[in-house]
């Protein structure tokens, strides 16, 4: 069953169409549905059609094919045939379906290459968190120039991207849609707004994704298009690990903030992240568990941990178990925060980071960080909002800031321990899987 919003959607059939909706609101499946009909349309015209579905990561572009045009098409029974392929030019791998009359539909990762590599009609899903919008839409317009039909769908995600010149635009070439989560709620979305929103815990996050109100960038210390750049699909997998030297960054926290491990590996002149743990009400004999735990797993070269207030003891403890030589406390000053600041930025800008792909929780710490100077000259980092300390940003750019030292390796023997990590876990302790990988 489709809403009203959906069928809307569905009956336009503009050459150029671009829309903005709330999360979860069936915006991919709603378009995969139109690129199916077309294809179904032309084979029983004795024609073919071709489309390509450029999203924001090979996990995405999978989700688009699987919950989407595969879906659709077992609904009306049509036969296809399923291909895995890689696209030799980007390296990357597509997937692709094709019906008997020859209409294909192929769904891959979007970069510049990708973009530039087929002619077809295309659909460009969740553009705005795409990386290089801009560098992607001056390879793709080209493509479609002869006659394609374009579709264009995201959530906002800030100002600096192409998604938010397409929907701000004032011309008549494109047909432009827009559904928030109250009119998708009033037009039969199932939804409970007040639990969401209550839910979610975070006004800027529900302003912009649900009520699709666009974010002032400017006060942003790292904006969505850097965060956006440095995305990766094999990012936060353990799995992926290799023998790079391993930094480890921990921000420490115990009652309402979090304590956060990020940990990161170097490979070429790009740090890779291979694990975010979180834990949030954990007691500190737990946290000192599970960090000795990932360090005889990872065997870092340098952790740098947060030594403010409650962190004196952490630190001095995990110098004890790991060397003094091996463990950096770092008190968070302004000087110091605004140096590990001016740190992560210039990596993020320069691209040498990789960051798990559409955590959410990941890139609200890293995007609520804003830099303030006080009247009287003096620098601070808040939190837009107001709510929360950004843990994993700081976990993070303490982990960038141990990386940026010396390289050497380090040899260590782990303290006996006769308990696991699961021993003496208080009843109030909360130990979460992140998205990205950890507790």
């Amino acid at each position: 069953m489709l809403y009203p919003y959906q069928r809307k959607w569905l009956a336009d059939q503009s050459r150029f169409k671009v829309g903005m909706f709330a999360r979860q609101t069936g915006k991919t499946f709603t378009t995969t549905l139109e690129l199916v009909l077309d294809c179904l349309r032309a084979e029983a015209e004795g024609k073919r059609a071709r489309w390509v579905i450029l999203s924001r990561g090979e996990r995405q572009a999978r989700e688009a094919m699987e919950e989407g045009v595969k879906q659709h098409l077992k609904a009306v029974q049509a036969a296809f045939e399923y291909l895995e392929l890689e696209h030799e030019e980007a390296k990357v791998k597509s997937l692709e379906v094709t019906l008997p009359g020859g209409s294909r539909i192929t769904a891959l990762p979007a970069n510049p290459d990708t973009a530039r590599g087929f002619s077809a009609n295309v659909f460009l899903d969740e553009f705005a968190f795409h990386a290089d919008s801009r560098k992607i839409w001056m390879a793709l317009f080209p493509v479609i120039s002869a006659g394609w039909k374009l579709r264009v769908v995201s959530t906002p995600n800030g100002k600096g991207n192409k998604f938010y010149e397409l929907m701000t635009g004032e011309d008549a070439a494109w047909s432009r849609h827009t559904v928030d989560i109250y009119q998708a709620v009033a037009d039969g979305l199932p939804r409970n707004v007040d639990e969401l929103r209550t839910g979610l815990k975070d006004e800027d996050a529900w302003s912009q994704e649900f009520e699709l109100n666009w974010l002032d960038e400017a006060s942003a210390w790292l904006s969505y298009d850097l965060i956006n750049a440095v995305e990766h699909d094999s990012a936060g997998d353990p799995a992926t690990a290799g023998s790079g030297p391993i930094y480890i960054g921990n921000d420490i926290g115990r009652k309402k903030d979090l304590w956060v491990a990020w940990v990161w590996e170097r490979v070429g002149d790009v740090l890779w992240t291979r694990e975010v743990v979180t834990l949030k009400r954990a007691t500190f004999r737990v946290q000192d568990q599970v960090l000795d735990e990932l360090v005889t797993k990872y065997n870092p070269v340098r952790i740098c941990m947060d030594q403010t207030g409650m962190g004196e003891k952490p630190v001095e403890d995990a110098q004890h178990r790991y060397g003094a030589m091996r463990v950096e406390g770092v008190m968070f000053t302004g000087d110091s925060k605004q140096h590990m600041a001016n740190l992560a930025k210039e990596a993020f800008e320069d691209r040498k980071v990789r960051i798990p792909l559409g955590d959410d929780a990941i890139r609200a710490d890293l995007h609520s960080l804003k830099k303030v100077t006080t009247p009287a000259g003096n620098v601070r980092f808040d939190v837009e909002g107001g709510d929360g300390h950004a843990d994993r940003a700081w976990a993070a750019f303490l982990g960038i800031y141990a990386a940026s030292g010396p390289t050497w390796k380090a040899e260590w023997t782990p303290a006996p321990s006769a308990k696991s990590q699961w021993d003496d876990i208080d009843d109030d302790s909360d130990i979460g899987y992140s998205g990205s990988g950890g507790w």
